[in-house]
């Protein structure tokens, strides 16, 4: 797949390094042009782009911002009608021990109901960058998994193509109203990985008891 990488911290860096391994055609935009150019040059394959018109030929768009600059990151690549946006975003609070909106609507909505053209798949946002940038095989028999919630059948299938070339495999999580769930997930997730000093070697996944 052509797919746009919107950010180039370190969630950026871990979608660069691992779609570029995966054969994926990745385009990469930040803020800051010369760390996007940066992060191309250490992954060959990968190219830099300036954001205005870089959402033309992309197939997919994953939003690596914080969600404070989503809408306004997207807004930014060009023209989004039918695009699909992979929204990894978690609406931390300033010291990312909680989370500013929830229960009756998440970030992953609150963005597709600023931009209405495009198709939004909440996934990868259970993932810590580190964990991503390793790869999604983690040792002891265990694979990442990469939870997908969306109304868009299409959406959802784009971002399980793209965990899937990876090597993760994925959970499908409903609708995009499940968010919901996702991004009090997350920031489980990362209060054990830094507020409880557990580390961020680590992923939330779904056990099945054996039959």
């Amino acid at each position: 797949m052509n797919v746009l990488i919107i950010g180039a911290g370190n969630m950026g860096a871990a979608f660069v390094k691992q779609l570029v391994l995966a054969g994926h055609q990745v385009s990469v935009t930040a803020r800051n042009l010369d760390k996007a150019q940066a992060l191309a040059a250490a992954n060959p394959g990968a190219r830099a782009v300036t954001a205005a018109g870089a959402a033309a030929l992309a197939d997919v768009i994953v939003l690596a911002t914080g969600y404070a600059e989503a809408v306004s990151a997207l807004q930014g690549v060009g023209d989004l009608e039918g695009k699909v946006v992979v929204d990894i975003t978690n609406p931390l609070t300033p010291d990312f021990m909680g989370l500013t909106l929830g229960h009756t609507t998440s970030a992953a909505e609150q963005i597709a109901q600023a931009l209405p053209q495009i198709e939004v798949v909440k996934a990868f946002n259970t993932v810590f960058a580190q964990v991503l940038a390793g790869g999604a095989d983690l040792g002891n028999g265990q694979t990442l998994q990469v939870f997908v919630a969306s109304d868009s059948a299409r959406a959802k299938q784009a971002a399980s193509n793209l965990a899937t070339s990876i090597g993760a495999s994925v959970v499908d999580a409903g609708g995009l109203k499940n968010a919901r769930y996702l991004e009090p997930l997350a920031a489980l997730n990362i209060y054990l990985g830094y507020g409880a000093g557990l580390g961020t070697n680590m992923a939330p996944g779904w056990m099945h008891k054996a039959l």
